[in-house]
């Protein structure tokens, strides 16, 4: 039990369902979907489309996701995967020849093929059971009317505003400016489109007027993207990969996802004694440290669209962990990985819900940098990811950029399983971090036996491309003590990541735990 005199916050403990997620007014309005009887896919949706809107910078319409959802009834975990693909025409061959090393975010050729869309009225028709309709009125409410701006959101908004173009600040500044907490936040023109959707489906995004308006937006600035290439836009269902940890079984998307990272990490440290450590020592800190090292190197050889990631066997058998771990010495730091020649980054909106029935979901969703690629299109509004900056641009590489191919994604949602029984959805935000996030949250249950929400709350730290990033929470000896060991250490400007989680207990109560370094809540009924 947490000490009711320090600052913190509680465990969300209901009964008939539960949504916890990055914004109070999303968390709220998932709820209400689950009320009004619609199943945790409806709720999550409503939550994920309403979310680009509380959090532009963050996501939105001109985004990507990715779901993992056990339906009610059963403990098997399906994913869909609502990444889009870069346009038929897209070819790394010109970019290199016009001196380019790596893709620039504010590029058309930096936008991908929105995919969440796609997806979302997908799993509405199939798996929901409200519709359309009914599920994008939050959205479409809070679109024409307005939210107010909330603090965290803000800090990021004034980070991130300098991408934006010109007719992305028509929509995306307030009176030109940034916004300030508390003020009032619309987006009219993306109202529209979702009174479109709710009414016409899929269609009404990818084909006719809201297409054209993509496409034309896209074309005028040097790209390649075509009519075609958003009418075949298709989400794919796909099969999670899985590994075992102290216990409980980490359940992840696939490639393009680097899901599999956060498997290999856990299998790498399974070869140390975490258990014995101080859960803010510098050993725990510096162990983590390395087989983050070691297992996003791996991720950047290998993991790419699925057509092309060809030893994800490799990267996840026992002998690869072991070997791997071998590398690691408890009294130096190693090197940091060789750099990506493509970009990944921090922003992302992650939404999780649990229905009466115990259908569990977890969705993450996003426009990749802050405001993506900054490009907003001319009749609607609508901001493009820049999601292009995944791949990369060396020659042969199985993440090249190439036309229909999927980039190398940062964005992952995450489930556990405990003796076959789907036990917590969950997701940590924050890019590059979210492997690690994700070994770091089962590492802080499993191994320390925490809370979910204290587990969320633990300070955190991360090498992110040889900078050891450590938390205020953490104590001026224990950097001192990393910085020993080799690390280049700093304290981050900005938290890392944010977390969301529900548990399933045994009994059949849910546990929901927000991160406080998000505006966000657990919410139930």
């Amino acid at each position: 039990m947490r000490d009711f005199q320090v600052p913190g916050r509680s465990v969300v403990f209901s009964t008939n369902g539960m949504c916890a997620t990055s914004h109070p007014l999303a968390a709220h309005a998932a709820v209400d979907i689950l009320k009004r009887g619609g199943n945790a896919m409806d709720a999550a949706i409503a939550g994920a489309v309403l979310l680009g809107i509380c959090e532009p910078q963050m996501t939105g319409i001109g985004g990507d996701c990715f779901v993992l959802y056990s339906p009610s009834g059963h403990d098997d975990v399906l994913a869909m995967n609502g990444s889009g693909k870069a346009p038929a025409a897209a070819d790394a061959t010109r970019l290199r020849s016009a001196g380019l090393t790596a893709i620039e975010q504010g590029s058309p050729d930096a936008v991908t093929v929105p995919g969440a869309m796609d997806a979302f009225c997908h799993l509405s028709e199939t798996v929901g059971v409200l519709g359309l309709d009914a599920i994008l009125q939050p959205a479409i409410h809070y679109a024409e009317n307005g939210v107010p701006v909330a603090p965290r959101v803000a800090f990021d908004w004034g980070n991130d505003a300098p991408i934006l173009n010109p007719r992305a600040r028509e929509s995306y500044l307030v009176n030109g400016a940034v916004p300030k907490p508390g003020q009032i936040f619309r987006v009219p023109g993306q109202a529209e489109v979702l009174r479109r959707v709710a009414k016409h489906g899929r269609a009404a995004f990818y084909t006719g007027e809201i297409a054209e308006d993509m496409v034309n937006t896209l074309t005028a600035l040097g790209g390649v993207h075509t009519l075609d290439d958003f009418a075949a836009t298709a989400c794919e269902a796909t099969t999670p990969v899985s590994g075992n940890y102290a216990g409980v079984e980490l359940v992840e998307h696939p490639p393009n996802g680097q899901g599999a990272t956060a498997i290999l990490m856990l299998n790498i440290l399974s070869h140390f004694d975490i258990a014995d450590m101080d859960p803010l020592g510098a050993e725990r800190a510096h162990i983590e440290a390395e087989a983050a090292k070691l297992a996003y190197d791996t991720r950047n050889r290998f993991i790419a669209d699925s057509r092309h990631t060809e030893r994800l066997d490799h990267m996840l058998a026992p002998e690869t962990a072991a070997a791997l771990a071998a590398l690691i010495r408890q009294d130096t730091a190693m090197p940091a990985a060789a750099p990506l020649a493509e970009s990944v980054h921090k922003d992302t909106i992650y939404v999780t819900v649990v229905d009466k029935d115990r259908m569990a979901v977890s969705l993450i969703y996003s426009v990749f940098h802050g405001f993506g690629s900054g490009i907003a299109t001319d009749k609607f509004g609508i901001l493009f990811q820049c999601r292009g900056m995944g791949f990369t641009l060396q020659e042969g590489h199985p993440n090249e950029l190439g036309g229909g191919k999927r980039p190398m994604h940062t964005i992952i949602p995450g489930m556990l399983r405990e003796n076959g029984r789907v036990t917590m959805p969950f997701g940590v935000m924050g890019g590059a971090y979210q492997p690690n996030g994700h070994a770091r949250l089962v590492s802080n249950l499993r191994d320390f036996g925490m809370g979910i929400q204290e587990a969320l709350d633990a300070p955190r730290c991360f090498s992110d491309a040889g900078d050891m990033k450590v938390e205020r929470g953490y104590s001026d000896v224990v950097r001192q003590q990393l910085a020993d060991l080799g690390h280049a250490v700093s304290i981050p400007d900005t938290a890392i990541g944010g977390a969301q989680a529900i548990r399933i207990t045994e009994d059949g109560v849910l546990e929901g735990a927000s991160d406080p370094r998000k505006d966000g809540c657990a919410l139930g009924y």
